[in-house]
């Protein structure tokens, strides 16, 4: 394998990072056209080898993905200089869609845009949670069962639909009690991290990211439930309609889902809030990485880890479809369930792409308005 430049890294993460729409699906495709098909830096069995163990960890999938084949071809500078390309421009540009969303008195065609924007959000996340339902579904019966796999599922829907905070304390219940029934001994009980009012600002939004970071097993849109109660309940850093704006900007962006966070850190406390929570809740797969990539063999293989997430990962699917219910119950505007209804019927029954879901609704809120809809 030749082994490439930092600069060549620097350019073909940070090009992934650039045209990285569409989520973990869009992220893994271009990262196999690049490092197996085209440049040949790893073979194929590798690739997915990384893929599953990535799948194992906590924290966003596609981003621990993208570390692990910068630290692959270049090693740790390389992960650093990679993990860092793809992730800085969707963070550079969502935290400039802040500013414009989340300003005292944006332009009337930007609320417009947001409203209808965030009232297909719901939508987008029964979407990502219906396609995690059918591979997982099928793997069930491999160690665990299929009705303790549905008991996890319901669980996780339930409690993301109803009591966020606690969200995560019961994925990992889920994940321990699926260890338990398949008779395999824990070594550690995983450590919680609880958001607090002390410190100011800052220490409940570095408890936040961290909580979305290292703890949100699923990724993805596991951590709205997770953000929602501290961001909107808890803390009142934003209203529901600011949320929902957050969580549409963070799937049209490039790169990761999980730049929503650096949104709930701005609202919370500016620039510097937003590039906090960024770094925060990034630094965990960064660490993930660095310190044990040379032994993701060892974590696909062993015993207590798959039966942690053949309890948690069922729960983290159920957590992504209960989050809908929150974020239907936020709509403030009748004609925003109408957008919701046409959002659902572009992405379940003609199978359209997220990104262009959330500008068609974003087109329909403006449309709506200037014909004299409320906002």
């Amino acid at each position: 394998m030749d082994r490439p430049g930092l600069g060549t890294v620097l350019r073909e993460w940070g090009r992934i990072g650039c045209v990285g729409f569409g989520g973990p699906p869009a992220h893994i495709a271009l990262f196999r056209t690049l490092c197996v098909e085209d440049r040949k830096w790893l073979d194929a069995r590798e690739f997915e080898d990384a893929i599953a163990a990535c799948n194992l960890l906590p924290g966003p999938a596609s981003t621990q993905l993208a570390i692990f084949c910068a630290w692959r071809v270049r090693g740790r500078a390389g992960a650093l200089v990679g993990g860092a390309a793809f992730i800085v421009p969707g963070l550079i540009l969502i935290l400039f869609l802040a500013a414009l969303f989340l300003r005292g008195d944006p332009p009337t065609a930007v609320r417009a845009a947001g409203a209808g924007a965030g009232a297909a959000v719901a939508a987008v996340a029964v979407h990502a949670g219906a396609a995690l339902v059918p591979p997982g579904w099928g793997r069930a019966p491999e160690h665990s069962s299929r009705v303790r796999w549905t008991v996890y599922l319901a669980v996780g829907a339930v409690a993301a639909a109803t009591i966020g905070p606690w969200l995560v304390v019961l994925l990992i219940a889920c994940g321990l009690a699926e260890t338990a029934a398949q008779r395999i001994p824990v070594p550690f009980l995983p450590a919680l991290a609880a958001t607090g009012s002390v410190g100011g600002v800052l220490l409940p939004v570095t408890l936040l990211a961290l909580k979305v970071g290292a703890l949100s097993y699923g990724g993805g849109f596991v951590i709205i439930p997770l953000m929602h109660a501290d961001a909107v309940d808890q803390h009142h850093w934003m209203t529901d309609a600011q949320f929902l704006n957050a969580v549409a900007l963070g799937q049209i962006t490039p790169g990761p889902v999980v730049h929503t966070i650096a949104v709930v850190g701005y609202a919370a406390a500016g620039i510097g809030g937003g590039l906090l929570a960024s770094a925060v809740a990034f630094a965990p797969s960064f660490a993930f990485i660095l310190l044990g990539a040379h032994r993701f063999d060892r974590i696909r293989g062993n015993r207590t880890v798959r039966a942690f997430l053949d309890g948690a990962g069922p729960a983290a699917v159920g957590a992504i479809l209960g989050s809908a219910v929150p974020l239907a119950l936020a709509l403030s505007q009748p004609w925003q369930y109408a957008v919701l209804a046409g959002a659902a019927v572009l992405l379940l029954g003609l199978r359209r792409g997220p990104v262009l879901t959330l500008l068609a609704a974003a087109v329909a809120g403006v449309l709506i308005v200037l014909a004299g809809g409320a906002v």
